[in-house]
């Protein structure tokens, strides 16, 4: 059996972000079979048991994620050709007033958070936004199995068998997509639910069947749904949701 890095095997288990985990062990945050472990790189075998400290379970409690909807014209990543990233909209000012979570805004909430995915400059919706590497894994690792709902409106005409090839057939970038689930809602709006995401990923979609996209809109990430919150606001997520 053949040791594997600290670091990776705490990814891939789920207990949080390599990144997080070189911090954690640096402080000594990381117990291996009981024992700390504090040297980066630190190599063990996958069937040793690796378990967090409190200060570091603690550490984590106080992480926030964040459900943004965003407007068009923000990016969700960095800034980009002129454009503002979604990230300057989390302010007091725009937290959503029927907001339940307990705790109050703070702009250490900023640091370090950032967005678990993308959503195009041009698109609406929920957005996550995260302190927390066990979230961003969840939504965005290669292994993510996390459902995207979209509402998208289109122009165009339907090519003979397009929408068969909608649900599971088509290529990007020489890569076969994951298989879909596409219906249309009315004469103009389809209903897109994906389990990957990549760049422009529906808009590319439509393309290849003869539809152009005029509008799209996320509505709901895994069990997360968009629900009434008002566009260019926030909310935090609550203790009891999960995606």
């Amino acid at each position: 059996m053949e040791k594997i890095r600290i670091s990776k095997l705490m990814s891939t288990q789920g207990l949080c972000s390599r990144r997080e985990a070189d911090s954690y062990i640096e402080r000594g945050w990381v117990l291996v079979d009981g024992q700390p472990i504090t040297e980066l790189g630190t190599r063990i075998f996958p069937n040793q048991r690796i378990t967090l400290a409190p200060a570091a379970q603690s550490h984590q409690r106080a992480r926030v994620t964040i459900i943004l909807n965003k407007p068009v014209g923000f990016v969700s990543a960095q800034a980009e050709e002129g454009y503002t990233p979604a990230v300057t909209l989390i302010k007091a000012a725009t937290r959503w007033k029927s907001d339940q979570h307990p705790v109050s805004f703070s702009p250490a909430d900023l640091m370090g958070l950032a967005p678990a995915g993308r959503l195009d400059i041009d698109s609406t919706g929920i957005l996550v936004l995260t302190q927390d590497g066990r979230v961003a894994r969840q939504l965005v690792g290669d292994d993510s199995d996390v459902e995207k709902e979209y509402l998208v409106r289109v122009t165009g005409k339907l090519k003979p068998g397009g929408m068969a090839l909608l649900n599971h057939g088509l290529h990007l970038d020489g890569v076969q997509l994951r298989r879909a689930q596409v219906g249309w809602l009315n004469q103009d709006q389809l209903r897109f639910v994906l389990r990957e995401g990549r760049k422009r990923q529906i808009r590319r979609m439509c393309e290849l069947v003869g539809l152009d996209v005029t509008g799209l809109k996320r509505i709901r990430i895994g069990k997360v749904k968009l629900g009434d919150l008002p566009q260019g606001q926030w909310r935090y997520l609550a203790a009891s949701e999960g995606f």
